[in-house]
C-alpha cells in the first residue's frame, strides 16, 4: 500500500494495486500545473485510488475534454487527474507519494512541447506526442 499527501497534509490518499510505469510529461498543461519542467505520473485503476481525508479540500479543473485535474484549495497541490474512457485510471502526481514508488521513470512524453529552458540529459525513450498505451496502463 503506497500513501501521499499534499503540502499541508491537508488531503491524504492510499493506493492499493502497482502503479503504471512513470512518465515525464512535457505537454504545456502538465508544465503549467507543475510549475516546473514537467510533471511525474504514473496511473493507477481508480478503484485502487482512494482520498482517505480531506476530500473536501479537493477541487477540480477540466483542463481538456474528460481529463479532470485535481488539486488541494488549501496549499496548491496537484494531486491527480481522472479521466474517462474505457478503463478508468487516475494519473497521481510521484511527488505526492510519501514512500518509494517501486517504479523509475519510463519515457518522456509530449517532448514537442517541452520547455525550452529544459535539456533532457537521460536515456529513457522520448516521444514527441503521447506514448503507446503501454506507458500508461496499470500492472
Amino acid at each position: 500500500m503506497l500513501t501521499g499527501r499534499c503540502l499541508c497534509g491537508g488531503v491524504r490518499f492510499e493506493i492499493a494495486a502497482p502503479l503504471g510505469p512513470a512518465v515525464c510529461c512535457h505537454c504545456s498543461m502538465c508544465r503549467r500545473a507543475s510549475g516546473s519542467a514537467f510533471a511525474a505520473n504514473a496511473s493507477v485503476r481508480a478503484d485502487a485510488f482512494r482520498i482517505v481525508s480531506g476530500e473536501e479540500l479537493l477541487s477540480s479543473y477540466e483542463s481538456s475534454p474528460g481529463a479532470v485535474r485535481m488539486f488541494c484549495s488549501r496549499c496548491g497541490s496537484p494531486v491527480c487527474m481522472r479521466g474517462r474512457g474505457d478503463t478508468p485510471l487516475v494519473r497521481v502526481r510521484l511527488g505526492l507519494i510519501e514512500d518509494d514508488p517501486g517504479i523509475r521513470p519510463s519515457a518522456h512524453v509530449w517532448t514537442q512541447s517541452k520547455a525550452r529552458w529544459f535539456e533532457i540529459t537521460d536515456a529513457l525513450r522520448r516521444f514527441a506526442r503521447e506514448a503507446p498505451r503501454r506507458y500508461f496502463m496499470p500492472g
